[in-house]
């Protein structure tokens, strides 16, 4: 049995340095992804743009993740799994040279100032991101026990929300300043070195990667991953819809989160902004210590130990980089004692304990939709952290046990990132019937579907019907 190799594979080598090297990739990753923050705003003022004009950068970029996933699922429709043909090493490569491609666009971009161009060259940078999504993600899973899956890949993810932690800071020092006009006002100029720098960053991973020795993770046999045979795994399916619901309820609340702080609290949005990091920082915490909770192989004193410490430790580091007094923040240290808690009540099972955070996360849009002022603002800005696991937990989740199906399967997780670009515009229509404050109905639903899948996994892997799906796919 091909799964059963690669189960002892695992358990005899030693994969740090190979998952060292594919984190360093996630901190660029997230570093890049997330300069369209910066970019909406700098585009909008550039060319003049609507609202609904700079938008298009999310709407390019998201719809990337999804015109490329549909082509990778055609493709091993009909012709067999591509990544399974080739190895997962360079289907990482691929993916991170056509982002650096996307990168290198925006010189034209910015030296002929058309806009078109740069939603060009988000589409291509999206692309390429896709394709790691896709190989990066499994690949990462892959890297060890099957059971402990879920703690690397939140390892990764949170290097990964490090990267968006501190784009908007150094990325909009870049572009807002070090590369501003004299006079401070904006040039489409000032994105041409920034995005050539990050090319010239990601061609030096790449050259990392190409001459690590990575372990290679491929099928035996290539007959079973033609046609929609992996639709047969009902928890990949509901996988999909659980990972279309989280990236649209994460984008979406983050999305209106500055708008919301101005309805309910008047804040300028200057300050507004802060608390946006502090929202997407949360995030990062979250994963740090989930990487430590969800690991099967530490003692539970050992893992107590380390959670308390990574959480202080990593909330020292959030608080060194956003513009605001410890006074402002400190509400913030509640969350992370209830994100622990969630963590022991959890058990170091994904399943478990993504039900326990969809279900906090639920409360708290409940809480911030009834209130106002500062207890509505606790409640929305608390979110953050308890998406943390989400991501890596529904991916790894939904892909467990599909074996030679795992990169297809994987492509149909990385097709339902549409979310992000489809709730937000949504959740921004209801906003307009009835106000931001009761918009979050939204992200309330899209929760509701998720806490549904979580105990629905709960089920099936205590009652191994996956491992039985595992035994049939091969």
């Amino acid at each position: 049995m091909m799964n059963e190799k690669i189960i002892k594979d695992q358990s005899a080598k030693n994969y740090a340095i190979p998952l060292v090297t594919i984190t360093l990739l996630f901190f660029m990753w997230g570093f890049i992804t997330c300069m369209n923050d910066i970019l909406i705003p700098y585009l909008k003022q550039l060319f003049n743009l609507s609202f609904f004009q700079s938008m298009l950068v999310q709407f390019c970029f998201f719809g990337a993740y999804f015109v490329g996933s549909l082509i990778y699922f055609i493709i091993s429709y009909t012709k067999g799994d591509p990544i399974n043909k080739v190895g997962y090493k360079k289907g990482i490569l691929f993916g991170i040279v056509l982002a650096a491609f996307g990168c290198v666009l925006f010189f034209p971009a910015a030296t002929y100032s058309i806009y078109p161009l740069f939603l060009g060259a988000l589409f291509v940078l999206g692309l390429g991101f896709t394709v790691l999504q896709i190989t990066a993600n499994a690949y990462v899973s892959l890297l060890g026990p099957e059971n402990s899956a879920s703690s690397r890949l939140n390892l990764t993810q949170a290097f990964n929300a490090f990267g968006t932690t501190i784009a908007p800071i150094l990325g909009g020092h870049l572009i807002f300043e070090f590369f501003a006009e004299a006079d401070g006002s904006f040039s489409a100029a000032a994105t041409r070195i920034p995005y050539l720098i990050f090319a010239g960053i990601l061609l030096l991973v790449a050259l990392l990667i190409f001459y690590v020795k990575l372990p290679s993770f491929t099928a035996e046999t290539e007959e079973q991953e033609k046609g929609l045979g992996v639709l047969k795994f009902p928890h990949l399916k509901r996988g999909i819809i659980a990972m279309f619901c989280y990236v649209g309820a994460e984008v979406a609340v983050g999305s209106f989160i500055i708008s919301f702080l101005e309805e309910i609290t008047g804040l300028t949005e200057v300050v507004s902004k802060n608390y946006l990091s502090l929202y997407w920082g949360g995030a990062m915490i979250g994963r740090f210590v989930g990487a430590i909770s969800l690991n099967q192989g530490l003692p539970q004193a050992k893992k107590i130990v380390y959670m308390l410490g990574t959480s202080i430790l990593v909330f020292g580091l959030i608080f060194s980089i956003v513009d605001l007094t410890f006074a402002q923040i400190s509400f913030f240290l509640v969350f992370i004692v209830l994100n622990f808690i969630g963590f022991l009540v959890g058990k170091s099972v994904p399943s478990r304990t993504l039900a326990i955070f969809t279900g906090i996360n639920m409360l708290l849009l409940i809480s911030c939709m009834l209130n106002s002022g500062t207890y509505a603002m606790y409640s929305v800005l608390g979110i953050g952290i308890f998406n943390s696991i989400m991501f890596s937990n529904i991916y790894t989740l939904s892909i467990a046990g599909l074996g030679s199906y795992t990169s297809q399967g994987s492509s149909l997780i990385v097709m339902a990132i549409l979310g992000g670009a489809i709730m937000p515009i949504v959740q921004g229509a209801i906003a307009d019937i009835i106000g931001v404050h009761h918009s979050f109905i939204v992200p309330l639903v899209c929760y509701g579907f998720i806490l549904y899948f979580g105990i629905y996994c709960s089920r099936i892997f205590k009652a191994g019907e996956v491992k039985a799906g595992m035994m049939s796919g091969h």
